[in-house]
């Protein structure tokens, strides 16, 4: 099984990549940020250790934890944020890795893994290969003030926490440029597949 890590700046459509892998190919994706969702939920192995560190005032309707309230108790809060990414990041990857194994088992031909803190947390390490999917400055924050909503200064404090382009560029084996034009974007992604399934 060939494992493919896929990165990117905030806003560079990574979502839109992953979309076309799944529909085009019945792609297995694994996503960090859905993975990490799925263990804040009650029964989720993050649940219990995240309210003991931010407080039940995190708790919304069912007892569930308000993703919006946890964000406004660590984004101004470094340290906060630090234990918060202590607690979920090692659980995610944890998660991950034992997907990747069940899958493997299954015989599955491709997966693919996703996260914006790809290399920080040291997703590479169990990758054949890293796409690092990109747009320009200008293209991302437009995106994320139309699709999210986000300020500017939360933009700019957002993609500061990232690594730069030239980083991801030196760090990721394929390059996939998508700044608009998905028929352009869906060629790249094609192309390469293509090249996995003759080898």
């Amino acid at each position: 099984m060939r494992t493919i890590g896929i990165t990117g700046g905030v806003g560079a459509g990574k979502s839109t990549v992953l979309s076309y892998l799944k529909n085009r190919f019945q792609a297995d994706v694994l996503e960090a940020d859905k993975i990490g969702h799925l263990l804040l939920e009650p029964e989720g192995a993050c649940y219990q250790p995240v309210v003991r560190l931010l407080g039940r005032q995190i708790l919304g309707e069912q007892e569930k934890i308000d993703r919006k309230k946890v964000a406004a108790l660590v984004f101004s809060s470094p340290d906060l944020l630090k234990q918060l990414n202590g607690i979920i990041h090692p659980a995610v990857r944890k998660y991950i890795l034992q997907e990747k194994s069940r899958k493997e088992k299954e015989g599955k031909k491709f997966l693919f893994i996703e996260a914006a803190l790809f290399f920080e947390d040291h997703y590479d390490a169990f990758c054949d290969e890293v796409w690092y999917i990109y747009a320009d400055e200008a293209v991302r924050k437009k995106r994320l003030k139309d699709s999210r909503q986000y300020s500017e200064e939360r933009i700019q404090q957002t993609m500061d926490r990232q690594l730069s382009e030239e980083e991801f560029k030196a760090r990721c084996d394929y390059q996939i440029e998508n700044n608009g034009e998905i028929e352009k974007t869906c060629r790249q992604i094609a192309e390469r597949v293509r090249e996995y399934e003759n080898m």
